[in-house]
């Protein structure tokens, strides 16, 4: 396997989940960047995922996961940067299609409404699926605001 980098990152509602699967991505041999945070204490989420979107954006990482109670603030914050795509998933088909059809580049998971092994699963999943291109190519270069 490539040996390639994924950052990860949580809020307080997710940090178990998070370092979870952390923990599981570095036993299955990814470089894995740990964005923050690993306290109960109340954080908030766009000062996590601002930086791991950073990352993204600047290709320090080859592909990202944010998790929050819902999903939904972390990939509001982390769609204002460049070059990122950053999708709101619930569920393994999800996870798929933002890879396959919209060529995501960050996983965004719903920390209260998933547990850790779907979560994993969901993840295998988006970082083993490549994107199609064909139909989907033009929409995705539709996709900026920049």
């Amino acid at each position: 396997m490539e040996r390639r980098t994924i950052a990860i990152g949580s809020d307080h509602a997710a940090i178990e989940m998070k370092n979870f699967i952390r923990d599981e991505l570095e036993f299955d041999g990814y470089s894995v960047k740990d964005m923050w945070t690993n306290t109960p204490e109340a954080v908030d989420y766009p000062d996590i995922a601002h930086p791991l979107a950073e990352l993204i954006s600047k290709k320090s990482a080859d592909l990202g996961i944010l998790i929050c109670g819902t999903g939904i603030g972390m990939s509001l914050t982390a769609n204002q940067h460049e070059w990122v795509r950053a999708a709101v998933c619930r569920n393994i088909e999800t996870a798929e299609l933002a890879r396959q059809h919209n060529d995501a580049n960050i996983i965004c998971m719903p920390g209260r409404f998933i547990d850790e092994k779907l979560a994993y699963e969901m993840v295998k999943i988006f970082l083993s699926t490549e994107f199609e291109w064909g139909r989907h190519e033009n929409r995705v270069n539709k996709i900026s605001n920049f």
